[in-house]
């Protein structure tokens, strides 16, 4: 089976690149230009920049599935107003042009992976999210994946492309970046921090369950035109996860007791309100629709995958 997958050369792209080949799967990599940080196993085609006028003819020859993974992705403290075009540019109308092309060169399923954010940027106390629920899209990123979500299962009707959307919460593992690497540098450098008090519920996503869903929607039947919610199966706090992270680098961890609403306050006056719902707000998913209607589980447990990325976290800094 042939596999077109775009966004080869980020942080998921590179690994579900490397877990494909394990897999035996013939890939194709949609660039903007060729890379030789990619495995010499998989061709590459070089397209140009990503726009709704780019021509994928070529790079859609012979291919039965494309996992799209490619995306503008969220950008903290960004001028919504300004932001909202580009967004739908790069999300909406980038991925409906590759799309329209995959139906009409006969490709048999399109994986869209989306974000959680589709859903909402904080869950209430004890009520996780699930695919069904309404969106609540609280900026043009989430507005922009929920847009394209709607465009691409209007495509699927009007020509039998089979859609597969994965909205995933936070992502980690061994290479991650932003906000979760910034939390590791600051564990490692076994400073006291003032997360000891939190008592929020928060659910991450493994980068190997991921790439392990990801297979399991390539053939399964029953995943056609269906919207996913995945997760670890072990929701923490953000002070539960500060621990573990601490215990995967095999360090020392102070976290004081600093009370939650004096926290948010001192973060709202130095105006990084946009951190406050990520460190102290709930966002938990409810992942069971994944494990009935596809039998799958997690194939890694928090605590394994967090040691995987410590390991190439320090390995990185030697």
């Amino acid at each position: 089976m042939k596999i077109l997958l775009t966004g080869a050369t980020g942080f998921v792209g590179r690994a579900l690149t490397a877990e494909l080949l394990r897999c035996h799967y013939d890939v194709v990599a949609g660039v903007r230009k060729v890379s030789t940080d990619l495995p010499n196993e998989i061709r590459q085609e070089a397209v140009g920049d990503f726009s709704p006028d780019t021509e994928w003819s070529v790079a859609l020859q012979g291919i039965d599935v494309v996992v799209h993974s490619a995306a503008r992705v969220h950008v903290i403290n960004e001028n919504h107003a300004d932001s909202l075009p580009i967004y739908r540019r790069v999300n909406v109308d980038v991925t409906l042009n590759l799309a329209r092309q995959a139906a009409a060169a006969g490709v048999r399923r399109f994986i869209f992976i989306s974000s959680i954010k589709v859903n909402g940027e904080k869950s209430a106390p004890g009520q996780a999210f699930k695919p069904d629920d309404l969106a609540a899209n609280t900026d043009p990123y989430a507005l922009s994946k929920y847009e394209a979500e709607q465009e691409l299962m209007a495509l699927s009707e009007t020509t039998g492309m089979e859609i597969v959307i994965i909205r995933p919460p936070l992502i980690y593992g061994p290479g991650v970046r932003a906000n979760f690497r910034a939390l590791m540098k600051w564990v490692n450098k076994g400073v006291p921090l003032p997360f000891g008090a939190i008592h929020n519920k928060r659910s991450l996503l493994a980068l190997d369950n991921l790439l392990d869903f990801v297979i399991c929607c390539i053939n399964h039947p029953k995943a056609a035109n269906q919207i996913f919610l995945i997760s670890d199966d072990e929701d923490v706090s953000t002070t539960e996860l500060l621990q573990k992270v601490a215990k995967a680098l095999g360090k020392r961890l102070l976290l004081l007791p600093v009370p939650v609403n004096l926290m948010k306050l001192v973060v709202k006056l130095i105006g990084k309100e946009d951190i406050v719902t990520r460190l102290f707000g709930s966002l938990q998913v409810d992942n069971s629709k994944a494990k009935e209607l596809l039998g799958w589980k997690p194939v890694i447990t928090m605590d394994d995958q967090l040691r995987k990325t410590a390991k190439a976290f320090v390995d990185e800094k030697a």
